[in-house]
């Protein structure tokens, strides 16, 4: 296999779409479908012989992605722009590169960015959508208040260490996380929750929505939310929130080679009209 350090090869970076639902997360895993196992399957049937692709973040299982960025070095005789046609005539339709771009050889997705940006998403109207449902957790038992939950989510920006959002199975040595944004907004019956930090744990993103719900239906205060993750008390963070309601929306970069609209905004923001209680006539 050509080395990363030869003329020969070039680094290569990708900005990839999934949809997560059926797929085990990112990270290749025996007897799992993964989409990293996928890219590097089809890497491998490309040129011959196995390719390792890195990503910014390991999605977990049933989370999607709109803007994962992902690096792999190839020969350099086959120009790095051209890598997004070729894997896309080949990709099964549940993963899409959006654009690919040559990067220095010190450039790593995962060392070198800056923040990561997660957007989840809830759909409160008690009426199902099966257009809203892959991408949304249909939460309609009570009425969420997102004053609430914006309250709790501001005492997090800043640098904390938020081991009561670890999951158990991390390799991670610590609990530190620098949160860079927190925001919660509502459109009609859809909620967003969008959190950009340094990094994220091992299941803090769904830990920490399954905790914000609760705020949002009045039975934890935005002080006792605090005061958990403060305090450090894992043993009351008992619900994770469902995964196809996360998306890992994008990866920011001092040195990106991709403008943003390939990467800035991609996961479209659901939306319902509402319309009078009266019927309509067409």
């Amino acid at each position: 296999m050509l080395s990363s350090a030869s003329p020969l090869t070039q680094r290569v970076a990708l900005v990839i779409q999934y949809l997560g639902t059926r797929f085990h997360g990112w990270q290749r895993q025996p007897k799992h479908r993964t989409v990293q196992e996928e890219i590097e399957t089809t890497l491998e049937a490309v040129l011959g012989f196995p390719v390792r692709i890195y990503a910014a973040g390991r999605t977990d299982s049933g989370v999607h992605a709109a803007a994962q960025v992902a690096h792999f070095d190839a020969p350099a005789h086959i120009p790095a722009h051209r890598w997004a046609a070729i894997l896309n005539a080949r990709l099964p339709d549940d993963v899409l590169i959006r654009a690919s771009a040559i990067v220095d050889s010190t450039w790593h997705a995962r060392f070198s960015a800056i923040w990561r940006r997660y957007r989840y998403t809830l759909y409160t109207d008690p009426r199902p959508n099966l257009f809203v449902r892959p991408f949304a957790w249909h939460y309609y038992y009570e009425p969420l208040d997102e004053s609430l939950i914006r309250a709790a989510l501001l005492p997090l920006i800043g640098r904390h260490h938020l081991a009561a959002f670890h999951r158990a199975g991390s390799d991670r040595p610590h609990s530190w996380v620098d949160v860079q944004a927190a925001e919660c907004k509502r459109d009609g019956a859809l909620v967003y929750i969008e959190v950009q930090a340094s990094g994220f744990l091992y299941g803090m993103m769904r830990l920490l929505v399954g905790m914000l719900v609760q705020v949002g239906r009045g039975v934890r205060s935005p002080g006792n939310f605090t005061e958990v993750w403060k305090q450090e008390h894992r043993d009351q963070v008992k619900y994770a929130a469902p995964a196809q309601g996360l998306c890992l929306l994008r990866v920011g970069y001092a040195e990106f080679p991709f403008p943003p609209e390939v990467w800035y905004d991609t996961q479209p923001a659901l939306s319902l009209a509402a319309f009078p209680e009266r019927s309509l006539v067409i």
